[in-house]
């Protein structure tokens, strides 16, 4: 099922970028759950193109319309099916794309394994595809409200280029992350990373960067042992993103500079319960929650497809130069951290409701 994700909490993603819309096909969601279109429209508002001058000028409303698996405003218990319409479609500014591979996309690799591709915008390669996704971590937020109320997912741009944001990643907000267009809780340096854009945009070209996710008010024990530990899963989840190039939980590659005398968490007692002085683990041991904030870092890399001319092959074989036309992103990252915090939904959803089973 390689356009399904999750165990007891799964969603199918469904669509092309340029047919007549996408989708998600949400299963295993309790019963009695309030559920509402609107519900849905938060997120995939802060998810659509077109909603600033830094990403793509693709008009899309991205209006979801709930087809099955809700009565009166509340979950039935079955088969969730939440669609969008594709409004905005220029198949035409694709059209050198049926004969050329675009470098470092997925035509070549789509058409190698299938024998047939749709050009058209990339097709199920498009990151329109992520509609599906954060539809379902709509879904997903509203089992974990429920089941694990005081938990808080996080997700905000660190870094775009070279460009950091100077920030105390404990300390950030969701009002921070959505007071700006970059989504970078970095008041003072935001504007600084618009114009970086900006520039790379009329340069024809494109920057890649950073996005971090906290999830704060976990509960302890979820992951499952050695092959469906939470880490695992929450890479999987990450580096199934378009886009999306590394991933680390915690201290990360950075503990190879370390000792295990300094990487190692101590634990003591607070407040009744077993906590940590240090978070190195990244709320994560043995591929189990212990209780701490949960902090990941996923890499995204500069958008493939650019304005400048690129060398490239023929689906015939042939050297030929290609000049991308359509309507791009500059930098994926704005637009991706609704994208991670709909992941990170979906994973701790899942192995909350693995848990419940045997709690």
């Amino acid at each position: 099922m390689p356009n399904t994700f999750g165990h007891l909490f799964q969603i199918t993603t469904w669509g092309e970028s340029h047919g007549g819309g996408v989708g998600v096909v949400v299963d295993g969601c309790p019963s009695r759950l309030a559920l509402t279109e609107a519900d849905i429209q938060r997120d995939l508002d802060r998810r659509r193109p077109g909603q600033s001058k830094i990403v793509t000028p693709r008009k899309e409303t991205d209006t979801c319309q709930i087809l099955s698996g809700t009565f009166q405003g509340k979950t039935l218990g079955t088969p969730i099916s939440i669609w969008v319409k594709n409004e905005d479609q220029r198949a035409e500014a694709y059209r050198e794309m049926e004969t050329m591979y675009r470098p470092s996309h997925a035509d070549y690799t789509y058409q190698a394994k299938y024998g047939i591709r749709n050009w058209q915008g990339g097709g199920r390669s498009s990151a329109r595809e992520t509609i599906g996704r954060v539809a379902g971590g709509a879904v997903a937020m509203k089992v974990l409200k429920k089941f694990a109320p005081k938990l808080e997912i996080v997700a905000y741009v660190e870094q775009i280029h070279t460009l950091k944001a100077a920030i105390t990643p404990d300390k950030v907000s969701y009002a921070e992350v959505e007071s700006n267009i970059v989504r970078w809780p970095d008041a003072k340096g935001a504007e600084k990373a618009v114009r970086l854009i900006e520039r790379v945009r009329k340069a024809g070209d494109s920057v890649g960067g950073i996005v971090t996710c906290i999830a704060r008010n976990v509960p302890v024990g979820l992951g499952e042992p050695v092959f469906d530990k939470l880490e695992a899963d929450l890479a999987k989840a990450m580096m199934s993103l378009p886009a999306s190039k590394g991933f680390e939980v915690g201290s990360g590659f950075g503990c190879v500079e370390l000792k295990g005398s300094e990487h190692n968490d101590p634990f003591v007692m607070r407040s009744g319960r077993v906590r940590t002085t240090s978070n190195r683990s990244g709320g994560i041991q043995g591929g189990i929650s212990n209780g701490e904030d949960i902090v990941f870092r996923v890499a995204f890399k500069p958008v493939a497809t650019i304005i400048q001319a690129q060398k490239t092959v023929s689906t015939q074989g042939k050297a030929a130069i290609l000049r991308a036309r359509g309507r791009h992103d500059p930098c994926v990252l704005p637009r991706a951290v609704p994208m991670v915090e709909a992941m990170t939904r979906l994973v701790l959803t899942d192995h909350l409701l693995r848990q419940r089973t045997i709690a």
